[in-house]
């Protein structure tokens, strides 16, 4: 580890711990991955950096000897008192559950950016909440289950193009930065991790959408049965009556005979602007955008 910093496992008997299987604790040991993700996630002096799920403090170290402004997030008692006893007063430290920030509030008017190692079984829960609060985030760096990680960069058309895609790439640039096997952990998962990162902008104009839920549930019909095709699909899921939505796969210019996984996130949007104002039954499908 980084000079005068423990290691995970000196940590741990420092302070009579253990790592919990049920809380997904494995913590990165990888020097070198350890200093990427502080790279990322800190690219210069001052960033104002929220960490989730600080763990032992290994990645809070680096990200304050580059200079970072960290608030700590972590639930765990036991972990507080270990990221208190080693790190004192160079962070401010909030025990809270990482799903459930106010991001705003956190930012102060200046977007943040935001880093962690996400335990595999709280990868969606905090993904959903960062994207509820995209406004507040610059840019994200994560370390996720490589399938996971891979799943959110696809591709419209590929297998693993899917819900997480769509909804992320819509809000930010999505990049793999690098695969992080087993080892790199104490104690070491049972699959392959991959360093995500995600450089949030407002949506384009083509990517654009009228009602933020609707955009949401009209993905989510359409990848929930993959064999149908996306007429099919969203009949079947009762998004809106027949008439209606054939209407706006008319004004958007889609295909029903498509499949939900070959469009695109901008073809997403347009299909959901294609049924007008949020309210609903006020009116049928909008006018195309011009361009």
């Amino acid at each position: 580890m980084s000079a005068g910093y423990p290691s995970p496992r000196a940590l741990l008997d420092k302070y009579d711990l253990r790592a919990k299987k049920s809380w997904g604790q494995n913590f990165l040991a990888d020097e070198a991955i350890l200093d990427e993700i502080a790279r990322l996630a800190a690219p210069r002096p001052g960033t104002r950096v929220l960490e989730l799920g600080a763990g032992l403090g290994h990645l809070t170290e680096r990200l304050l000897a580059r200079g970072a402004l960290v608030t700590a997030v972590e639930r765990d008692r036991d972990m507080a008192r270990v990221l208190r006893g080693e790190l004192g007063d160079r962070l401010t430290l909030l025990e809270a559950d990482a799903a459930r920030l106010d991001y705003a509030a956190l930012a102060g008017g200046t977007p943040l950016a935001v880093v962690g190692n996400l335990p595999y079984h709280l990868t969606s829960p905090i993904l959903f909440d960062l994207l509820d609060q995209a406004a507040a985030v610059a840019h994200a760096t994560f370390l996720l289950q490589r399938e996971v990680a891979e799943r959110i960069a696809a591709r419209p058309g590929e297998k693993a193009w899917g819900i997480l895609s769509v909804f992320l790439q819509r809000e930010a640039e999505v990049s793999v930065e690098r695969i992080v096997p087993p080892g790199a952990f104490h104690p070491p998962p049972k699959v392959h991790s991959a360093v995500l990162h995600a450089a949030f902008r407002p949506p384009g104009p083509a990517a654009a959408v009228v009602d933020p839920a609707r955009f949401r549930k009209l993905v989510k019909a359409g990848f929930a049965q993959r064999r149908k095709t996306l007429g099919n699909a969203l009949k079947g899921a009762r998004v809106a009556p027949a008439e209606v939505l054939a209407a706006a796969l008319s004004v958007a210019g889609i295909d029903p005979l498509r499949r939900g996984e070959t469009l695109t996130v901008e073809e997403w949007a347009a299909l959901e602007r294609a049924f007008g104002p949020a309210e609903p039954g006020q009116r049928g499908p909008a006018d195309p955008m011009p361009g």
